[in-house]
């Protein structure tokens, strides 16, 4: 086991910089074997986007065209586009160009201006957005220098109560007591389907509810203060849904409530994502339920925030996730994941997550997959290699109510079959809590590692390995003997160990 002195941490420091620039830098190499269509931020939608002198405008002109499968939409380099795309079969999105990738971001507009804050309560120096807008995951402050705290009350009874003490009503005055704490309310519609069989309605958390956005302010209006504020809405960037054979390359995604490209279905096959930057995703409220099944016995309301970098919820064949930069996201970073339902099976099959880097998430890779039902449901083929996987838990998503759960690779503590699941030369760099949670119901189910780099402080959790079946394998520390616990129970016996004595 090493000692990671301060030249250590350096050149860990000097390598991600070097990953960042070579993944910034990437060269266009996106193919495709149709129609070409070119989009830029000073192009018109009532082009035919055929040619570069003649491209699109918008990303509504482009969800809304009729694209086949093997043709192309290019995005100019250097160029901000705001809103979403709702993604066609086998249509390959990608740049053109010189310069930084194409910008996609979540919201309309940059918040930054005066005219569009009112001062709400001045003795507490909280300010309105004007406008009506989604829920909002978080503000972020001149492209990552700051962000919001978001203020969760549950929801019990037709008024916001406090989340662990839902005896008392949520005064915002009183609650935002921090410099940019952001609260959202969200009450124009309605729905009781997700209240658990209780009567009483709860704020529906679809993307088309509007409400209104409080931000504390301490040295005044926002608008006038910061250079920029993007808000993260609550909803996809590109929206795949289950679209075969949708390749994304080269594109920088950013500031989404949701996911930043999120996929679902029977099976989606053929998703591959190369060459992105994903940033700043997540954290808008999924849906609120009338009582907490957690807590029965106190009625106690519950909310669910969420947001991946790259989802697929459902089966899968052919995923790959290469070369990418993803930080600051609210869960997972990247991430294949479901949960069946009676008589439902699902097959995740050929995964690869190769050569990316992936910073403060709360999960750099999740994954998990219950298993119920008489037919044959696994994961087949999942390969996790050359990834380096930093500071996990240590990002804005840490806002979070279960703030012990992070964890570089996240299985939970599911069923999880699988066959041919390998772990290779991944470097895991210090998290809050569990490097790896990797459980399963069968010892046969679990990955097969070789190479990895784990670097952790003394004292904090080396992670949770092993079968769930009658009890639920304990939390490892992180100790100068890790090294044959990585090699006993991991099974990773080429294994490199390097603590710390503090966090750094």
């Amino acid at each position: 086991m090493r000692f990671a002195d301060k030249g250590f941490l350096k050149e860990l420091d000097r390598k991600a910089e070097d990953w960042k620039y070579r993944i910034r830098e990437a060269e266009d190499r996106a193919v495709w074997t149709g129609d070409v269509y070119y989009v830029s931020s000073s192009g018109k939608d009532e082009n035919d986007g055929r040619s570069p002198d003649k491209p699109w405008k918008s990303l509504g002109r482009v969800s809304c065209a009729e694209l086949c499968p093997g043709d192309a939409v290019l995005f100019r380099r250097g160029d901000l586009f705001r809103g979403q795309i709702v993604c066609r079969s086998g249509v390959t999105y990608a740049a053109y160009g010189t310069g930084e990738k194409p910008r996609i971001y979540g919201w309309k507009s940059d918040l930054a201006d005066p005219e569009m804050w009112e001062c709400a309560d001045a003795e507490h120096h909280i300010y309105h957005l004007k406008e009506k807008i989604p829920d909002c995951g978080t503000l972020v402050f001149n492209g990552g220098e700051r962000h919001s705290r978001k203020l969760i009350p549950s929801w019990i009874g037709g008024k916001f109560v406090l989340r662990d003490r839902p005896e008392l009503p949520f005064r915002m005055g009183e609650e935002m007591t921090e410099d940019l704490d952001l609260f959202c309310d969200c009450r124009a519609l309605w729905t009781t389907s997700p209240s658990h069989g209780e009567s009483w309605p709860v704020p529906d958390m679809r993307s088309e509810n509007r409400g209104d956005l409080y931000l504390r302010s301490d040295r005044g209006n926002p608008g006038e203060i910061y250079s920029s504020i993007e808000a993260l809405p609550g909803y996809h960037l590109m929206w795949v849904k289950d679209a075969p054979d949708v390749h994304i390359d080269n594109l920088c995604l950013k500031y989404g409530g949701a996911h930043a490209i999120s996929a679902g279905g029977k099976c989606v096959r053929g998703l591959h994502v190369t060459n992105c930057e994903i940033g700043w995703i997540g954290g808008t409220v999924q849906h609120y339920l009338g009582t907490d099944p957690n807590y029965p016995e106190g009625g106690r309301g519950t909310v669910t925030r969420y947001g991946n970098g790259v989802e697929i919820y459902g089966g899968c064949e052919d995923y790959l996730c290469a070369d990418n930069y993803i930080h600051e996201v609210y869960d997972a970073g990247i991430t294949h994941q479901y949960t069946l339902g009676e008589g439902e099976t699902c097959v995740m099959k050929n995964v690869c997550y190769r050569g990316n880097l992936i910073e403060r998430c709360v999960y750099s890779i999740e994954y998990f997959l219950s298993h119920t039902g008489d037919g044959e449901s696994l994961m087949d083929g999942v390969e996790i290699e050359g990834n380096f996987l930093r500071f996990s838990g240590f990002g804005w998503g840490q806002q979070r109510h279960n703030f012990w759960t992070p964890a570089h690779i996240k299985s939970w503590n599911f069923e999880n079959p699988a066959r041919r699941y390998t772990i290779r030369h991944n470097v895991f760099d210090r998290a809050k809590y569990r490097l790896l949670h990797l459980c399963c119901e069968k010892a046969e189910y679990s990955p097969s590692a070789d190479g990895n780099t784990y670097i952790q402080v003394l004292g904090y959790p080396l992670g949770q390995f092993g079968e769930t079946g009658e009890k639920i394998p304990p939390v490892l520390s992180f100790s100068e003997t890790s090294e044959n616990d990585i090699a006993a129970i991991v099974g990773d016996r080429n294994a490199v160990t390097v603590y710390l004595r503090e966090a750094e």
